[in-house]
């Protein structure tokens, strides 16, 4: 039988200690060895009242643990304070009493071997019917074959009372970690589904945060069961606390963004990269679930990610159920791209670069429909100096490149449209203008069909790149479409030669490209001509006053209502707290870059993008985007016009009969119109031309106050 070290090293302080209690305080009273043990008994009278005043278990083995020390200071006082060696050697016979009990009973070695190994000494086997009447298997520690873990962690779930009605399989240690660890759950009845186990029941037994244990479904695998009646729970107060503190992207994203409460509920982080050249962060999210729409609050998004809440630096791009958020350090539209030749000569299928994203990406728009087998349309929405005269320039250059006709027509005259009219076939400023060049392009339909193609002698619908195709694609600019359509004198002929034009010119190779401020119908766009320009061109809406209206606008020329990117006022990066410059009393910083030239383009799956235009500079010479030689209409063309009376100077007044009957002499030489058959004192009118018209329709607050003022017998 082998001795413990513990019992054999107890032993022997008993016998070495025992001679100096008896010897100590008859020869050397005032030797330091008795205060030694005086001052250990007094330690040990004080675990004596720790461990009596304990409510927890074990108070009678700390009791007896402390006692030789107790014991033996007893010893020494009283052979300090008896004469000699006491009566019948009292003094030896106490220690030698002292040693032989200690060397029996061994409080120190024997009663601390709690949670260690037991004794190599074990007992006798006792009979196992003997064992089975005394002692009770506990529930909670079977005799499984588990490791110390697990019987540790099956001991504190005891004590609290087996949460769940649960019993805890096996508890597997985080590699790496201290307290992390893993528990295996199963219910304490076979057959019964684990309910009522919380978070905070499982927190409880082990003294950790509620937030620190996550509970998960067990998969039913090889070897071991699963279902409702299993359970696993991550105890993980170490990573918690390091996620609390230096979190990861994909932590920092799960707990700040992806939430319920997050900018972006229900999505996870792909990958976080960096594009050093272009000072770019890209973030790649994706949806958990497959079949949702990403829901994205950008400015959500920005606090979670500690990134600046601006709108100029962080954008955000939607791909099915992937997003996109690009967070630049410095305003990446705020760069100017000049426009060159080469990236405005249309390809074989029309298309060429009009701008560029924020990631840099080119932007397309076409010149004609390849796809379709006809022109395009257009249309340019934004208010005044945001760049759509710009975005005339590169678009009348890549037609002009591409063999087509250009006619430009606007309400007032400017320096920019004039400069235009230079490389084009026609250019107007004034609504009279504007209504005649919409009523000759609709009478080019009618002469296109009947012009016979030279492979066969017979017409043919228009086919854009086709060189046997006898006449070359027209494109009518209206530039404040939205004014023209209003104007008291013209405005209704404007609107319906533009509802005409949008529904018949395509087929005959004619584009209508109208420019204004609004895309609805109260300002001229009616629903025909709307649907018929959003159908058959790329929308391109510049700033229009406010990011509610940009998005509104958008929004009307798309077909479902699909996120619109927001375009402020000024691209200004945030500079300092503005709650500091408030308590300061300071002054915003103004260090704004217009965003004129920044425009949203919907493509043709409905997506719109954000983009900046190509930049025309009209104080240079635009001689180097436009062809050597203007693009004019052919002979044939010209002579049809001609005969119906439709092509000659644009810009001379209004000629008798050209947009209303002319009147009649009655016998007083007073006018008297032929369609309304009045005169003066019937509440005829005539026009600046001396002419009557007839009386416009009127679908607008300005139009009827128009005709409210040229009521004679008002």
């Amino acid at each position: 039988m082998t001795t413990p070290r513990s019992v054999a090293l107890e032993r022997l302080a008993y016998t070495l200690t025992a001679p100096v209690l008896a010897v100590a305080p008859n020869i050397y009273p005032d030797s330091p060895v008795n205060q030694v043990v005086q001052l250990a008994g007094a330690a040990g009278i004080g675990g004596w009242f720790l461990a009596a005043k304990s409510d927890e278990p074990g108070a009678g083995r700390k009791i007896l643990r402390w006692s030789p020390l107790v014991l033996a200071a007893a010893i020494d006082i009283a052979a300090k304070n008896t004469t000699g060696w006491g009566p019948w050697w009292l003094d030896g016979l106490l220690a030698a009493g002292w040693a032989a009990t200690g060397y029996l009973v061994m409080p120190f070695s024997r009663h601390t071997r709690r949670h260690h190994r037991p004794a190599l000494a074990a007992p006798a086997p006792v009979p196992q019917l003997a064992l089975a009447e005394v002692l009770e298997p506990s529930p909670a520690q079977p005799d499984d074959g588990a490791d110390q873990l697990t019987r540790d962690a099956r001991m504190l779930w005891e004590q609290a009372g087996m949460p769940g009605r649960t019993h805890i399989v096996k508890a597997t240690r985080h590699p790496g970690q201290r307290h992390d660890m893993t528990i295996l759950l199963r219910a304490s009845e076979i057959g019964r589904p684990i309910t009522g186990l919380s978070e905070a029941a499982v927190a409880a037994p082990f003294g950790v945060h509620c937030g620190d244990v996550a509970l998960a479904e067990v998969a039913i695998q090889p070897g071991r069961q699963g279902g409702p009646g299993w359970m696993e729970a991550r105890i993980t107060p170490d990573a918690s606390q390091r996620r609390r503190t230096t979190p990861t992207a994909q932590e920092r994203w799960t707990d700040r963004v992806g939430g319920s409460k997050g900018g972006a509920p229900g999505s996870e982080l792909v990958h976080r990269t960096r594009d050093a050249e272009r000072a770019v962060t890209f973030y790649r999210a994706k949806m958990t679930d497959p079949t949702e729409t990403p829901r994205i609050d950008l400015r959500k998004v920005c606090r979670g990610l500690g990134l600046p809440e601006d709108d100029s630096c962080v954008f955000v791009l939607i791909d099915g159920n992937e997003f996109l958020i690009s967070a630049f350090d410095e305003p990446p539209l705020s760069q100017i791209f000049p426009a060159t030749r080469e990236l405005l000569t249309p390809d074989a299928k029309g298309m060429y670069v009009c701008g560029y994203t924020i990631t840099g990406q080119p932007v397309k728009n076409m010149v004609f429909q390849h796809d379709k087998n006809a022109a395009r349309h257009g249309l340019i929405l934004g208010v005044s100096r945001s760049g759509k005269t710009q975005y005339f320039a590169i678009d009348m250059a890549a037609q002009s490149l591409a063999g087509q006709v250009v006619w430009l027509s606007t309400v007032r005259k400017d320096e920019k449209t004039t400069v235009l009219g230079r490389y084009i076939d026609r250019q107007g400023s004034n609504a009279l203008w504007m209504a005649r060049s919409l009523r000759a392009a609709q009478a080019l339909c009618e002469i296109r069909a009947e012009m016979p193609w030279p492979h066969d002698g017979q017409p043919h619908d228009y086919k854009p790149g086709d060189p046997r195709c006898p006449y070359r694609q027209l494109n009518v600019f209206a530039d404040e479409f939205m004014t023209a359509a209003q104007d008291a004198q013209f405005g209704e002929f404007i609107q319906k030669d533009g509802d005409d034009l949008t529904v018949t010119g395509l087929k005959y190779g004619i584009g209508f490209n109208p420019a204004g401020q609004s895309p609805f119908a109260h300002n001229g766009f009616s629903t025909e001509m709307k649907d018929n320009l959003r159908q058959n061109s790329r929308p391109t809406i510049f700033n229009m006053g406010s990011p509610s209206a940009t998005r509104k606008a958008a929004e009307g020329t798309m077909e479902n209502p699909y996120d619109v990117p927001t375009i402020p006022a000024r691209y200004a990066r945030t500079e300092g707290s503005a709650i500091e410059r408030a308590m300061r009393g300071e002054a915003d910083p103004e260090n704004g870059v217009s965003t004129g030239g920044v425009a949203v383009i919907v493509l043709d799956n409905g997506r719109a993008v954000l983009m900046r235009s190509l930049y025309a500079d009209f104080d240079t010479d635009l001689a180097e985007l436009f062809p050597d030689e203007v693009n004019r209409l052919t002979d044939h063309e010209i002579a049809e016009l001609t005969k119906r009376g439709l092509w000659f100077d644009w810009n001379e007044p209004v000629r008798p009969g050209e947009f209303w009957p002319e009147p009649d002499e009655d016998d007083d030489g007073e006018g008297r119109s032929r369609r309304r058959g009045g005169g003066k004192g019937d509440g005829g009118r005539g026009s600046k031309s001396g002419g009557s018209r007839p009386e416009p329709k009127v679908t607008s607050a300005r139009q009827a106050l128009e005709a409210i003022k040229n009521l004679t017998d008002a």
